[in-house]
């Protein structure tokens, strides 16, 4: 083959595949915005599907990167029917827009959406959000948490599994007023208020070192239950039946002295030493081995020889049935168990 008959054949070709063609609608200069948009006062901003209208003037009040596109230092796509493309979740575009107009935006309470606006103003590089917005999370971190915090039980299962996974030692108070079917006697609600009060007391002196729990869903009307290693340990009950000459009543008992004693029993189980208890609890029984409970108040010792001394509770009531006889020499009140 000639010279002359390839060169013709090499003109051909390139006649035939001409220029390499863009997407359909996209010019080059156009779809990257590269004359900025300075000559516009309207602009449309497409963010992932969220479309918003909005001026150049909006766009550039703050050294950002929208200003930064507005001028053309920052390309960006702009599809054929004039929508700027911006590739950001376009959830909080709207916030961002309206700092821009209003120089201050509401910011959402949850800290996860917080931070969600910090990042999109971080990468639009408006420095005024982001400011706002780093305030607001360092007033969130500076709102007082109480130290003491007093769980409050909600079901049984729930009991169960916050007692077996509890490192420290825990004091449980059950008080349930609505539980009694008879009248209460003259001193009992302010037995029952002070039984309240010494838990919160207990509850603050205590702080740290054992857990102390409130149950306003159990059967007893007061009851203190105490326990450690997972297991209750002890339990004293403050309430009473008085058979009075023509009614029942219900007597609520405040047993100070013993609800301290076994809170400060108690605290051999902080540690979290296992099989420790029974030795423990001995040595800080103020009555001593084989000692009786004092006067008004009964003991029961639950387990036996296979249980092992470790796994005894010792309940602790008041005596659960009195009767009141009155007669012309004065009151006579006769215990009955």
């Amino acid at each position: 083959m000639s010279a002359e008959a390839s060169a013709a054949i090499a003109t051909g070709l390139e006649a035939t595949a001409g220029p390499v063609s863009q997407p359909p609608g996209l010019d080059p200069e156009v779809s990257r915005g590269g004359r900025g948009l300075l000559g516009s006062k309207y602009v449309k901003l497409n963010v992932s599907g969220s479309l918003h209208y909005t001026t150049v003037q909006t766009l550039s009040k703050e050294d950002s990167l929208l200003r930064s596109i507005c001028t053309g230092d920052t390309e960006a796509m702009i599809d054929p029917e004039g929508w700027v493309v911006l590739d950001r979740c376009g959830r909080h575009f709207g916030l961002v827009l309206n700092f821009l107009r209003d120089g201050s935006v509401p910011l959402p309470e949850d800290s996860r959406e917080l931070e969600e606006v910090l990042k999109e103003a971080q990468y639009y590089m408006v420095q005024g959000l982001v400011q706002q917005c780093q305030n607001a999370m360092q007033k969130q971190k500076d709102v007082y948490e109480g130290v003491c915090r007093i769980p409050m039980i909600t079901s049984a299962k729930e009991e169960q599994k916050m007692i077996a996974t509890c490192r420290k030692p825990v004091v449980k108070l059950q008080n349930n007023r609505g539980n009694n079917k008879y009248s209460y006697t003259s001193n009992s609600d302010d037995n029952l208020l002070k039984n309240i009060e010494l838990f919160d007391k207990l509850g603050l002196r205590f702080n740290g070192r054992v857990l102390f729990v409130k149950d306003v869903l159990g059967d007893e009307i007061c009851c203190w239950s105490f326990y450690g290693d997972g297991r209750k340990i002890a339990e004293v009950c403050c309430t009473s039946i008085v058979y009075a000459t023509e009614k029942k009543q219900t007597k609520v008992e405040f047993p100070e002295a013993r609800i301290f004693e076994e809170t400060l029993n108690i605290l051999i189980y902080e540690t979290g030493g296992r099989g420790s208890g029974g030795s423990g609890l001995a040595l800080l029984d103020p009555r001593g081995p084989g000692s009786s409970p004092g006067a008004g108040q009964s003991e029961e010792e639950g387990g036996g020889a296979s249980g092992g001394a470790d796994r005894r509770v010792r309940r602790i009531h008041v005596r659960r049935h009195i009767m009141h006889d009155e007669r012309s020499g004065g009151q006579q009140t006769v215990y009955k168990d």
